[in-house]
């Protein structure tokens, strides 16, 4: 019960990491909070684990404020943040239009920009607090991937910046970096390319050293790890959870 008593939000957990990160922190006796744009999704995470479920546009500052505000006023505390919402647009630069870069900057950065800033409040008053942001392999770069690939990478400078600011009031920042994960996300984007669901599983799995690809579980156990106490003198670090360099 590593996170006996620990109060832990994680946004995004309707489904695919957020939602496998969301029963993990509960296996390990977390009371959790998961938010998502759609309720429905959220709730059904949250019932098998007596967790709270929250509607909440992570782009939209006011919705966010009042996300943490409730978690605060119902539990009693926020111990965890995992920044776990995302959408693509993806396309190449010359087709992007400007509401694809804005819609995926807004989701990935600004909604975790606006998510750390409400929770350092209760953090720092209680001098102890952790937060993971959700990055990935594209933040190397991604062809299609112009917006995603600007977010993912500004969420790792974001992380380091956010380490050196508010580690003297013991919270730890860091970013987990998932290469191929079988998810909705990777679903739509095969069916983007026009490419079979399996063969582009198996395709993905032959580039990978371990051979398979990852599943949401293998991300959350390292998202659990470095929100763990045993990670204390962790922060400001990028790992990347891709089966292989």
């Amino acid at each position: 019960m590593t996170f006996k008593d620990k109060v832990v939000l994680v946004t995004g957990g309707g489904r695919g990491i957020g939602a496998a990160t969301a029963e993990r922190f509960a296996r390990d006796g977390a009371k959790v909070v998961i938010s998502d744009m759609d309720l429905d999704e959220a709730q059904l995470v949250a019932r098998p684990i007596q967790g709270l479920a929250i509607a909440c546009d992570v782009t939209d500052r006011e919705q966010v404020n009042g996300m943490v505000a409730r978690t605060v006023g119902e539990l009693g505390r926020l111990d965890v943040l995992v920044c776990s919402a995302g959408i693509i647009r993806d396309n190449l630069l010359f087709k992007m239009t400007d509401e694809d870069w804005d819609a995926v900057i807004d989701t990935h950065l600004k909604g975790s920009f606006l998510c750390a800033r409400a929770a350092q409040r209760p953090m720092v008053d209680q001098k102890y607090g952790k937060m993971v942001f959700l990055s990935s392999t594209s933040a190397l770069g991604n062809r299609g991937q112009a917006n995603y690939s600007a977010a993912k990478a500004g969420l790792q400078g974001m992380a380091r910046t956010l380490a050196i600011e508010l580690g003297p009031f013991n919270i730890n920042v860091n970013t987990v970096a998932p290469g191929f994960v079988e998810t909705r996300m990777t679903r739509a984007t095969a069916e983007r390319m026009g490419v079979d669901f399996d063969a582009f599983k198996i395709g993905a799995a032959s580039q990978i050293p371990l051979g398979r690809i990852g599943q949401p579980e293998d991300i959350a156990h390292v998202i659990a790890f470095l929100c763990s106490d045993e990670a204390s003198f962790v922060s400001g670090q990028t790992v990347y959870v891709r089966g292989g360099p």
